[in-house]
């Protein structure tokens, strides 16, 4: 459940910190005081996009902090530990900043985060149902969306959509393999000149790079063992005057200068040491030497063989080094042009038990909905009637699809019809229900699909609009018995449906020198029975709108 909203430099809110409860919320003031500001912020905290206007005057950031307790939330527990983010196991917090530039960071229990993970965990802790939801009642996918939910087979539908798109990939797959056409045969002719002209020049894995370090061995052969001989006189070899022979030189005249003075030691060392490194070197050259030799015709099959590598890599418009993976990739794309007819038999059997598998479930769901549809209509018929609409009749039609419309949500079409008068037959809802009987006939579907929602924490925003007297009371009786199961957070302007709460917001905006800011109150008793009033009789309170508020808030 939502157990605290932190609001910084947000619209017209400077600070604001909100403790929840267990039970129905209710949340009233007047209009423009910033209640909408609160779920906007919530909202904002579960990944909806950010706008700077958003950002208060003279702020240089908007901050909002969401914290929830998931003790009894396995799913959301579950979640958090595939993603690593569960740096505590019994709270949850959601943080969202937004700069004046426009720039947006999200974190979720303090890690980084982009929007679809809050999005994604959001579904986990809470549902808003807005005050324009009735327009969403229009749409026929909501309709299946509200009875997969109120079915609790929401990850039935969710198996079916996965076996439909394998069913379809995989049909695909094996449409394009048996289908033949001119293009196809030309791809395959082009592909097989190519692989082939590749089979010839067969390029060995790290044979180009041994062919031009030989190249160029080869082309400098001459002037590589020139002064190769060269170095090797002034190192060793020659007869007269050579490092060697000066080395060995020196190391007598300094066992000279030893045996009159011992200091002269560590210098012999080091002359010693230079002997033998000018030894290993001459080795070292001499060992080139003998590698290199003047092959002229050993350097033309080199040229010529990198000539022909070049000659192919130019055509195909390549480096040199790029033939091997691009021969690979052209051998692939022909063996899956020119399928074996084992594996096109094996994709056919692949598609038929793709499709078995999606007919089974979706036939499962078909049975899944057809069970729940009939309860659902009793119970919004009967939260209809309660509702001041005695006469209607609500209807979650399930029409069955031919085959070949056979898609992704399952087997039939789900559309929600009414029927608002006796002897009137159902109908969609878009052509018979006017506005305010649209928002009712929104307003018990809610209730209900919410009351098998495993979503922790609803939120009703406005829901209420248009209604009013006995109905707006049994919309809170409705509410406040939803508030016994889950937490309920109301946004309202009806005092019938306000006194139902179990704890009661207050939020007022108060005019500064330094421009209007929002405040929330958690009302006492005495001071819900004063807002109760003013809700029910406007500015001034008078002695019976206070009597009547005080009879509301007792029963």
């Amino acid at each position: 459940m939502l157990t605290q909203l932190t609001i910084r430099n947000f619209a017209i809110v400077d600070a604001l910190d909100i403790e929840l409860d267990t039970g129905m919320t209710v949340i009233s003031g007047e209009t423009g005081a910033g209640k909408s500001i609160m779920l906007d912020a919530l909202g904002l905290c579960l990944g909806d996009r950010a706008d700077c206007d958003s950002v208060l005057k003279d702020a240089d950031r908007a901050e909002l902090t969401a914290s929830f307790d998931i003790r009894e939330l396995p799913a959301a527990m579950l979640w958090l530990h595939e993603h690593e983010l569960d740096s505590d196991p019994q709270e949850c917090q959601l943080r969202r900043i937004i700069t004046r530039e426009g720039r947006s960071r999200s974190y979720i229990n303090g890690h980084p985060a982009p929007l679809t993970l809050l999005r994604e965990l959001g579904q986990y802790l809470v549902d808003i149902h807005g005050q324009h939801e009735h327009q969403r009642l229009l749409k026929k996918d909501y309709h299946r969306v509200l009875l997969d939910g109120f079915g609790g087979h929401t990850e039935l539908a969710e198996q079916v959509r996965r076996h439909f798109h394998k069913w379809r990939r995989l049909n695909t797959e094996w449409l394009e393999l048996t289908q033949i056409s001119d293009e196809r045969n030309a791809r395959i002719q082009l592909l097989s000149y190519q692989i082939e002209e590749l089979n010839q020049l067969a390029l060995q894995s790290g044979e180009l790079e041994q062919l031009e370090q030989e190249q160029q061995l080869l082309e400098h052969a001459g002037s590589l063992l020139t002064t190769g001989h060269e170095l090797m006189q002034l190192s060793s070899d020659a007869e007269g005057e050579n490092c060697q022979s000066m080395l060995q030189h020196c190391l007598q005249l300094l066992d000279q200068l030893q045996r009159q003075d011992t200091r002269m030691q560590q210098a012999g060392e080091m002359f010693n040491t230079a002997l033998i490194q000018i030894d290993e070197a001459s080795r070292e050259i001499r060992h080139f030497l003998d590698s290199i030799e003047i092959n002229p015709e050993r350097q033309l099959e080199v040229e010529a063989r990198l000539s022909a590598i070049y000659d192919v890599a130019r055509k195909h418009r390549l480096l040199p080094e790029q033939l091997a993976e691009f021969h690979q990739t052209l051998q692939q794309e022909l063996d899956g042009l020119t399928g074996s007819d084992e594996v096109l038999a094996q994709l056919e059997r692949d598609v038929m038990s793709a499709r078995e598998d999606y007919l089974t479930t979706a036939a499962e769901l078909s049975e899944a909905r057809q069970r729940c549809a009939g309860t659902l209509d009793l119970q919004v018929d009967q939260q209809l009637h309660a509702l001041g609409m005695p006469a209607a009749h609500f209807s979650a039609c399930l029409t069955p699809l031919d085959a070949e419309r056979y898609n992704a949500n399952g087997l039939e079409d789900v559309e929600f019809l009414i029927s608002t008068n006796e002897g009137q037959p159902a109908r969609a809802l878009a052509r018979v229900a006017s506005g305010g009987e649209l928002s009712r006939i929104s307003l018990a579907i809610q209730v209900i699909t919410a009351q098998t929602s495993s979503t922790p924490t609803l939120v009703f925003d406005e829901v209420d609009v248009g209604i009013g007297g006995a109905v707006a009371e049994v919309v809170g009786r409705l509410l406040r018995d939803l508030g016994k199961q889950v937490q309920v957070l109301c946004v309202t302007h009806q005092p019938q449906v306000a006194a139902q709460g179990h704890q009661h917001l207050y939020v007022s905006k108060k005019g500064q020198h330094n421009g209007t800011h929002t405040r929330v109150q958690r009302l006492s008793k005495g001071q819900r029975i004063e807002e109760v009033a003013r809700m029910l009789g406007g500015v001034d309170i008078t002695r019976t709108s206070l009597t009547h508020a005080r009879e509301m808030l007792s029963a």
